[in-house]
Order: structure tokens, then C-alpha cells, then sequence
């Protein structure tokens, strides 16, 4: 299949891929396993926010209660905190607040989720509630100055599940956030709020409901936030929970049906939406995380998912997490994008090469159901996706002033480019040693292949062969030829 690249094309593509990406609750940020993979990440891809759980979980000890002369006093800590966060601007990455959990001090229940049981229950006390938040972003704002307006705030994590709030209570998680809202921009109208950040349970009704109850209280977020995962329910086995992916057409419906609602309402038409959480599976158990059918279908949806959404946020950009408990082994089905030992996963790859895209990118010039392209100011860059049954043949015909250029592939496969198959020939070691997790790591990168093509009658053809659950990118540069006196290429591989 060729397909004609008309240079005048110009096709709407939000690539945001960089904006932020999901992270295991805050308190493994003071971890140094933690802070190897942020790093590892941030090197090779570069995102600009991080958003996880947990702010004011009792793990990152920021609300305190004490006892004097008879009254209950509040006071705040935000040694660890500060820690986390000065670890994450050395890293170039600010975060965005997720308003949650909340401390068990003022929680008006004791339910809790995950094995690090983050408290879902209501504040007993509203005013002690806000006045944490606004503490918090005055500190903030003193140590690291005015761009703390800039970075985004969520109120909550799921709401509508009855695990992360209890009893799912519509009505009582409109309060927190009318609350919450209306504190801070009493404090500074400039700091960016959102909410609800539902995921697919009900997310229409609680959408919809959500915009109702704003309007009628007069407040206007700053984003309508909501989660995207793309598979079946789970089997579970042992440790690991299977599933299987949902049509993507299905998936990406669902998130237009959101742009449609908010639009709906004439006071918030246009009115940002943030996925502040995606993937396929959405538990740290799913198998389908590591491996490279993950990585080809995620490269779909990232060149559809700025269609209707502002940004959207990968869970997780790493394997040190612990909703579950610690994981048992190397390759466990967790979020992350690298596994422990800085190993890189498939999807990684997928995520590198769309940042590799928007760097470059001048225009998008084509994009369809298993590629995009991008006009770079040297020539033309692409990302190519199969999750088929066999091999895809993909060319394209690219307009461009004759002479030569560079053409770079850069390939991540089942064959070429698959951590886990190495892993599983070992013999699945749950702690591998340094030599085996060398080997491994080995196998974790993408093939590079160069050539050199000839573009004659303003034309080029470049032809591309996507294996099984595998992702390419390429590009296709200007060749300046600059040979040193005397030196021949062809020379030196005839000669005996």
C-alpha cells in the first residue's frame, strides 16, 4: 500500500503527548529506585507534570493535630513534600495536584483503599479541609515562586467508584469541590482547577451532572477532568489479572460522547478536558502493560487522543508502585512504562518516538488508522503501528527537491525489540542478577536501520514493513555528503 503525501495538507493533530504522565503515589518519590526510573524517563522523553495520589495521605505527614491546654490545634509539615517536590524540578518536571487523600486526622470515616490505605471518606471538618489546601499552595508559592500558577489542579480521583469516595456520593464530592474551588480562587483566581476526574463508570451522568451543578452555583472549572482505560473486565490468575482490549473506535467514541456534553452547555463550550489517567488495563496486575501489542495500540490512540482532549496522561511512567502490595516479580503487568532496573518497555518506545515527532514536527500532513507523518523543516518524520495479524506494507510517496537523504528507522517489535520474551526465555527469574538484568536491558531498544534515498522529480518513495504488534518511526532528512580527501565507502567494503 502507497499512500501520496500532498505537501499543502495540513491535518489537525494535537501531539501532547510530553504534558504529563501518571506516577505511583507521592510518597515513593522519596525512593531512590523511584527517582532512577523519573530520571531515566525524563531524559528520553521529557514530560512537563506529574500527577499521582496521595498528596495528603498520612505517608507524606503534612496535616497534624495536637492537644494544648485542653484545644485541639492544627499545625502543618511539609518536610517530605518539599523533598518530593525539589526532586522532581531537578528533574525538569513539576506536578500537578491531585487534591487527596484525605489525612485520617480529619477524614470523617475510616475507609481506605489500596495497600497503603489512602483514606476516601469526606472531611469531618470543611474549613479545616480547605484551610490545608490553601496552606499548602501559600508554601508552595514561597519556596518555589509564581509559576506554582501554572501548575494544574485536580480536586479528587474517581468519585464516582465507591472505593475512592466512599459510597460514590455525587452530592458530597460536588461539596468538596464547590468548596475547594471557591477557596482557592478566593486566595488567587489564577490557579487552574478541574474535576471530576471520573473514570467509565457512569462518566455521561456524572459529567453532565457535574456541569449541572456548576452552573447552578455559578463556578466555572478550568478543566473537566476524566480517566480512559481500554479493556474488558479482568480474569484473575494467581497475581495477574487478563484482558482483553476494547474496540478502539468504541473507546474513543466514549471520549467524544464527553466533548459532546460539555459542549452541550453554551457556559462551558470549549471548556478544556484533561485525562488526567490512561491506558489499557487499569490494574498494576495486567499483563498487557509489557508487552508489545501494548505499545502498538497505544500508538493509535495517541494519535487520536488530542482530537478531542487538551492533554492526556499516561499511568504510570514507572514500576515502583503499590496499590497491590510490592510486586512479586521483574514483569508483573505494572503501569509503568520502565520496569525496575531502568528497563524500558515496549510502550516506551511509543512515547519517545511521539515526542521525537513533536519536536520536529512543522505540520501533520497525513494521518490514518496505522500511521501519522509530520513536514519537519528537513524533510518528513513518521510513526507506523500494526496490531494486525501479520505484517503491514506501508509506503508513502513524499514530495521533496531532488537529491539525496537520509532515511532513519527506528524499529520496536516482537522480534527485535521485547524485554519480556528474553525474561520468559530465561526462565522468568522474579529477582533477576546483574548479568541477567543486563541482558534483558539488552534486548530493550529499538533496531536502528539506516539508508540512503533518492528523490527525483520533487518525489521520494520510502516503503516500510510493521511486523505483529510493532511500531516504527522514522525519518527522512536532507543528506549532506561531506567525504574527506582520498576516503571511499564502496572502496573500503570491496577491499581485500
Amino acid at each position: 500500500m502507497k499512500t501520496i503525501i500532498n505537501n499543502e495538507n495540513e491535518i489537525r493533530f494535537n501531539n501532547n503527548v510530553d504534558h504529563c504522565v501518571g506516577t505511583g503515589r507521592l510518597g515513593l518519590a522519596l525512593t531512590a529506585e523511584y527517582l532512577d526510573e523519573l530520571r531515566f524517563v525524563q531524559e528520553h522523553i521529557g514530560f512537563k507534570y506529574i500527577r499521582g495520589h496521595g498528596l495528603f495521605s498520612d505517608d507524606v505527614a503534612i496535616y497534624h493535630e495536637y492537644e494544648e491546654n485542653g484545644e485541639t490545634k492544627v499545625e502543618y509539615n511539609y518536610t517530605y513534600i518539599d523533598r518530593i517536590i525539589d526532586s522532581y524540578i531537578k528533574l525538569g518536571i513539576r506536578p500537578y495536584l491531585e487534591l487527596g487523600f484525605m489525612p485520617s486526622k480529619m477524614a470523617s470515616g475510616e475507609q481506605t483503599i489500596f495497600y497503603w490505605k489512602g483514606n476516601t471518606t469526606p472531611p469531618k471538618d470543611y474549613k479545616k479541609w480547605t484551610d490545608m489546601v490553601i496552606a499548602l499552595l501559600e508554601h508552595l508559592r514561597s519556596r518555589y515562586g509564581e509559576e506554582v500558577l501554572d501548575w494544574p489542579i485536580e480536586v479528587w480521583n474517581e468519585p464516582n467508584l465507591p472505593g475512592f469516595w466512599k459510597d460514590a456520593d455525587m452530592e458530597e464530592y460536588f461539596r468538596l469541590f464547590r468548596e475547594t474551588f471557591t477557596a482557592i480562587k478566593a486566595y488567587d483566581s489564577r490557579f487552574k482547577v478541574g474535576g471530576p476526574a471520573v473514570c467509565g463508570v457512569k462518566d455521561d451522568v456524572w459529567i453532565r451532572a457535574f456541569l449541572e451543578f456548576c452552573s447552578k452555583n455559578d463556578i466555572t472549572p478550568d478543566a473537566v477532568t476524566r480517566h480512559h482505560y481500554t479493556v474488558e473486565f479482568p480474569q484473575i490468575s494467581g497475581h495477574y489479572a487478563y484482558s482483553k482490549l476494547e474496540d478502539p473506535d468504541m473507546r474513543i467514541n466514549n471520549l467524544q460522547s464527553s466533548r459532546d456534553i460539555i459542549d452541550s452547555f453554551d457556559r462551558f463550550k470549549g471548556l478544556p478536558i484533561h485525562i488526567t489517567e490512561f491506558s489499557t488495563s487499569y490494574t498494576p496486575q495486567g499483563v498487557i502493560h509489557d508487552t508489545n501489542l501494548n505499545a502498538a495500540y497505544i500508538a493509535e490512540q495517541l494519535s487520536r487522543l488530542g482530537d478531542m482532549n487538551e492533554s492526556y496522561s499516561y499511568w504510570t511512567f514507572g514500576d515502583v508502585f503499590e496499590e497491590m502490595g510490592v510486586p512479586f516479580s521483574l514483569f508483573h503487568g505494572g503501569f509503568g512504562l520502565v520496569a525496575a532496573n531502568c528497563i524500558p518497555k515496549p510502550t516506551f518506545w511509543t512515547f519517545a518516538f511521539y515526542k521525537a515527532l513533536k519536536d520536529k514536527a512543522e505540520k501533520c500532513v497525513h494521518k490514518d488508522r496505522c500511521s501519522v507523518v509530520v513536514r519537519t523543516a528537513a524533510g518528513f518524520a513518521g510513526i507506523l503501528w500494526n496490531t494486525g495479524a501479520d505484517t503491514s506494507d506501508i509506503g508513502f510517496e513524499l514530495p521533496l527537491d531532488d537529491g539525496g537523504y537520509t532515511l532513519i528507522t527506528k524499529t520496536v517489535d516482537e522480534e527485535c525489540c521485547n524485554p519480556l520474551k528474553v525474561w520468559h526465555d530465561l526462565g522468568e527469574p522474579a529477582y533477576p542478577g546483574k548479568d541477567a538484568v543486563e541482558l534483558i536491558r539488552s534486548a530493550a531498544w529499538p533496531a536502528v536501520k539506516t539508508d540512503v534515498a533518492e528523490a527525483a522529480d520533487g518525489k521520494a518513495e520510502v516503503h516500510f514493513s510493521v511486523k505483529k504488534n510493532g511500531v516504527v518511526y522514522f525519518e527522512l532528512d536532507r543528506r549532506t555528503f561531506t567525504p574527506d580527501r582520498g576516503y571511499d565507502y564502496e572502496k573500503v567494503l570491496s577491499f581485500h
